[in-house]
């Protein structure tokens, strides 16, 4: 049997108290009216069984903001979807922020609010709308290196509290954080997971390419159009479309984009009809788009429309206290992935790694971490193992080599060389793409050090 759920709704227009509730009652709801955040309150505290609020945030006297925050004292757990003009769109994120459950801007469209209004109720009645952000934090998620630091466990649980509504969300951090990792869990940990997720990489499409990707076309509607072509954000109906590198897309390309985030309707290339499409967009860049709009390269109504809420990434070098596990579970995992017995990582590395800028970040860690593996021996990586500029620099001055090994620098060097070439069946070129040296270095070393390649193949 299907549960009629009861729903309080407050606005000080009584033509807006009209239309949701015809809306409301039409899709089986039980519906509770109040004009002001006083009435509310008193529906609050003398009706049981309420199960969801929707709320305007600008009203005479007490702001639903304020009713809000007042209800949270005695129902906490009590789902609020803000009905909010342009002007008030902050204070409804604010509110995401606080814990509010989505909201909505007006004029809205009544399909799209039942539609959050029974995604709310489906996690509500599978209880995924309890003590988000109070599990604890593991290392590793969905891919995604968490790591242990209170910077990564406060964005956690901003992920696990953001998931589970309908916002859009703009993320932002350097390159090799791992944003599309963060957004990938977005969409899995929410009320759309089982919907499709399209990825599009806006940084690498060319613009006259993009705008059929994002939209679609007809056929004949351009040279070598041949057959119709459903655009990605169609594809994405009824899930989630991320948009990689936003920053980067051209102007047209930006007025496209708004227009469709505002009335949630996209023309393919060559079109005369619009089709509705109801996709959540995450949105992620390592540009600085306060400057871009400064500078009138990024458009301000464009950014406010993509940056729901905001998440931020800090970089690795911000946290160092990760690098070391992130470190340990990257060498475990190309042990596990080529049949070895557990990598170690020496504590004169583990130095020159934790003093390492990482200006890739993560991807950058992940691929040292793989090169050391490929180069050490004894399953001990070392700091010549690993393979960043700087760190072989100094890799001399932090390896303590009293306990270990009598040879030279220039043996260590061969060494490696030697393991690289193994390990890449003699070519060259190969091995020097281990070694992060070009292919002219590389053929010097084997000369200097009269190294026979063909021997190794």
């Amino acid at each position: 049997m299907t549960i009629a759920y009861k729903i309080l709704i407050v606005d000080d227009d009584p033509s807006i108290l009209e239309v949701l509730d015809a809306r409301l009652s039409a899709s089986n709801f039980k519906v509770l009216k109040a004009r002001d955040t006083a009435g509310a309150e008193q529906i609050l505290k003398t009706q049981k069984g309420i199960d969801l609020l929707v709320s305007d945030i600008k009203m005479p006297g007490k702001s639903g903001m304020e009713l809000f925050t007042d209800i949270r004292k005695f129902m906490p757990d009590l789902p609020v979807i803000f009905l909010t003009a342009y002007g008030t769109i902050p204070d409804a994120v604010d509110a995401i922020k606080l814990g509010a459950a989505d909201y909505i801007s007006k004029p809205f469209d009544g399909l799209e609010l039942i539609k959050k209004i029974n995604a709310i109720m489906a996690l509500r009645g599978a209880g995924a709308g309890v003590g988000i952000g109070t599990e604890a934090m593991p290392l590793v998620e969905n891919g995604f290196y968490w790591g242990k630091s209170a910077a990564m466990k406060h964005l956690y649980t901003m992920v696990k509290k953001v998931a589970v509504t309908q916002v859009n969300v703009l993320i932002l951090g350097e390159s090799g954080v791992g944003k599309e990792c963060i957004a990938g869990c977005i969409h899995k940990n929410s009320p759309r997971k089982e919907q499709p997720y399209m990825v599009v990489d806006c940084g690498s499409t060319p613009a006259g390419i993009l705008e059929s990707e994002l939209f679609g076309h007809l056929k004949g509607a351009f040279t070598h159009a041949i057959k119709d072509k459903v655009g990605l954000i169609q594809a994405a109906d009824s899930g989630t479309l991320f948009l990689d590198e936003i920053g980067n897309i051209s102007h047209d390309m930006q007025c496209r984009l708004l227009r469709f985030l505002e009335d949630k309707k996209i023309r393919q290339v060559g079109a005369v009809k619009e089709a509705f499409v109801d996709c959540r967009v995450i949105a992620a860049t390592n540009a600085d788009l306060a400057q871009a709009i400064e500078a009138g390269s990024f458009r301000q109504d464009l950014y406010y429309r993509l940056k729901g809420i905001t998440l931020t990434i800090p970089p690795l070098r911000e946290r160092k206290e990760d690098i070391y596990p992130l470190a340990g579970i990257c060498a475990d995992r190309y042990a596990q992935a080529h049949g070895i017995d557990r990598l170690r990582i020496s504590d004169a590395a583990v130095k020159v790694l934790e003093e390492h800028p990482w200006p890739g970040n993560v991807r950058e860690l992940k691929n040292t971490i793989e090169a050391g593996a490929v180069l050490c021996r004894n399953q001990v990586i070392e700091p010549w193992d690993l393979q960043v500029e700087n760190i072989r620099e100094n890799a001399v001055l932090t390896a303590d080599l009293s306990d270990s090994q009598d040879f030279s620098i220039e043996q260590s060097e061969k060494d490696t060389i030697i393991r690289a070439l193994k390990k890449s069946r003699g070519v060259q070129k190969d091995a020097a793409d281990l070694l992060g040296i070009s292919k002219r270095a590389m053929h010097y070393k084997v000369r200097k050090y009269d190294i026979d390649p063909i021997a190794y193949k």
